[in-house]
């Protein structure tokens, strides 16, 4: 394991292993992680000490993880943490000394996938890396899941008026008309609600939309 402050490193990094941004303004705490993570194999650390373009910092690094220990933080400087973990799309530890029901809530809604109150201990580290990667992989499935949900959904919606424009112009059955647009989709090695999608924009463009 290679321990790297970004203050100091400011090279590539090469090898294959996991990356990990610490965040911490005090040295002393963020050792206590680092010394949690002196276990991991082929694994790369950075220690990050200001909140200074804390987001260009840790993009450039693109990290697999990132442990914020955040001390007693005021409201206007969690709420600055926050803005990071919703714009960073990485698991994130967090560590607070105190805490109250609606940060909780906060936390939740701006992506940390672990949120821990007076708990910053270095036996806990290990455990809580992989907590927080399950939790993080097991969030973005359900994302996924959703967005594909919805897809379906609108692609579905744009077949159906698709079809409603093809019935109404032409006197078509709702099966001929469905008919239609699959036989132009095979025919121009296209998906379905791409011709969808294209009759309902023509439909648009001459003024006819509904």
């Amino acid at each position: 394991m290679q321990v790297l402050h970004l203050q100091k490193a400011n090279a590539a990094v090469h090898q294959a292993g996991m990356r990990i941004v610490i965040i911490d303004e005090s040295a002393a705490r963020a050792s206590i992680i680092e010394d949690g993570l002196r276990a991991l194999d082929d694994c790369e650390i950075f220690t990050i000490t200001s909140r200074d373009g804390l987001l260009a910092k840790v993009s450039e690094i693109g990290p697999d993880m990132v442990f914020m220990d955040l001390g007693n933080p005021s409201r206007d400087v969690l709420e600055e943490y926050f803005t990071v973990s919703r714009a960073l799309d990485r698991p994130i530890a967090m560590f607070v000394d105190d805490s109250d029901d609606a940060s909780i809530a906060a936390s939740v809604d701006a992506g940390v996938s672990a949120y821990v109150v007076d708990g910053l201990a270095a036996n806990r580290i290990r455990p809580l890396l992989e907590t927080t990667l399950r939790r993080f992989n097991a969030f973005s499935r359900l994302q996924a899941d959703l967005a594909e949900a919805q897809g379906k959904l609108a692609a579905r919606e744009t077949i159906d008026k698709a079809k409603r424009i093809l019935m109404d112009g032409k006197g078509l059955s709702e099966p001929e008309a469905y008919a239609e647009l699959r036989a132009k989709a095979m025919s121009s090695n296209r998906r379905i609600v791409t011709i969808a999608e294209a009759v309902v924009t023509a439909h648009d463009l001459m003024g006819d939309g509904t």
